[in-house]
């Protein structure tokens, strides 16, 4: 089983017990955290894709520790006029590691009570044009 889930901006496809390096969360180290827009699930038998994110559903993890990412270099320059700068920096990540993809079922009667809801109002406001269209070209001629 796993799940595409956005996680500070960014996707990530993520198992249960694996370990990811995401940007920086506002978590203490041992802490659990859950990521509640979660955009894709597969069991294995169906694929769930959200519209854009499936409700209920969540992955949990536990932040393990707060470090720094590999240098990047930052080289600018301009040739022919002496102009370079370097510059660099590390950004902070934090290291966590999954402990289990949720999923909650949502009960069917919700569901049908607001498929009907919105084809009733469909209805209606499908009735108001039709019956504004007779009167407008009624009154033209």
């Amino acid at each position: 089983m796993y799940a595409v889930v956005e996680i500070q901006g960014s996707q990530f496809k993520v198992e249960k017990d694996q370990k990811i390096f995401v940007n920086r969360i506002d978590a203490k180290e041992g802490s659990k955290v859950s990521f509640d827009n979660v955009l894709l699930v597969d069991d294995g038998k169906k694929v769930q894709v959200g519209k854009p994110n499936i409700s209920g559903t969540s992955v949990e993890a536990k932040v393990v520790a707060h470090k720094k990412d590999d240098k990047v270099i930052v080289f600018k320059k301009k040739r022919r006029k002496g102009y370079k700068v370097k510059n660099g920096h590390r950004q902070a990540i934090t290291e966590i590691i999954i402990q289990g993809i949720s999923e909650k079922k949502a009960s069917p009667k919700k569901e049908t009570t607001a498929a009907k809801k919105t084809t009733a109002a469909k209805k209606t406001t499908a009735a108001k044009k039709t019956t504004a269209a007779k009167k407008t070209t009624a009154a033209k001629k």
